[in-house]
């Protein structure tokens, strides 16, 4: 129990208890027969509360299915933002994100798959309003990112090549690359080494007297 829930009174424990079986419920079910085939009342009679007690939690499907995205969004920024902020050199702190980012992919595996091969039975109005969310936060860390490869400028571990958001923008879509080939099939495409990562992305291909 993380301490944000101790400070939590025993009622208010019990309804995050609650919450939490309801959506782990709600993923299986999503995950097996597709989210347009599950109904509210299936998730309730699964999870073992009555339908009212569900719409107590979540208005609606769709206000489930926008929790459920929403809080693996969530720990991602908040385990990213606190990687790329931890002390240590640069070059450990973006080992460390790399490292992070894989870690916390394989760990949401079922919410991810979930997320890219679901959405099309859920409204428009609520993919657009998520994604929104989804976005700003992405681009606030993308921001924080950048702040590093600043950073590192200033200090003079990295040359002034392009701008750092541009940077940080180029080695998030290499580390997304090799993760999305890594959803499509594990066995053939592993998530490499951060150290691979940054070797690609600092190193390049040239030899230096090309």
């Amino acid at each position: 129990m993380g301490a944000e829930e101790m400070r939590l009174t025993r009622r208010e424990r019990e309804r995050l208890q609650h919450k939490r079986e309801i959506l782990d419920v709600a993923l299986r079910l999503f995950s097996e027969r597709g989210y347009y085939s599950v109904s509210m009342e299936e998730i309730a009679k699964e999870a073992e509360f009555s339908v009212g007690t569900l719409y107590n939690f979540f208005k609606s499907k769709e206000e489930l299915y926008k929790s459920l995205v929403k809080e693996v969004a969530d720990r991602f920024h908040s385990s990213l933002t606190k990687a790329i902020e931890k002390r240590g050199s640069v070059i450990e702190r973006l080992r460390n994100y790399l490292r992070i980012k894989g870690d916390i992919f394989r760990e949401n595996l079922p919410v991810i798959r979930f997320y890219f091969t679901e959405t099309r039975g859920v409204s428009l109005s609520v993919i657009a309003g998520l994604e929104l969310e989804l976005r700003e936060q992405y681009n606030s860390f993308l921001e924080r990112l950048s702040h590093l490869f600043e950073y590192g400028m200033e200090e003079g571990i990295f040359k002034r090549i392009a701008d750092p958001f541009y940077l940080a923008v180029a080695l998030d879509s290499i580390s997304n690359s090799f993760l999305f080939l890594w959803l499509q099939d594990p066995d053939a495409y592993p998530y490499p080494e951060p150290e691979l990562v940054l070797n690609i992305f600092f190193k390049g291909l040239l030899r230096s007297e090309s």
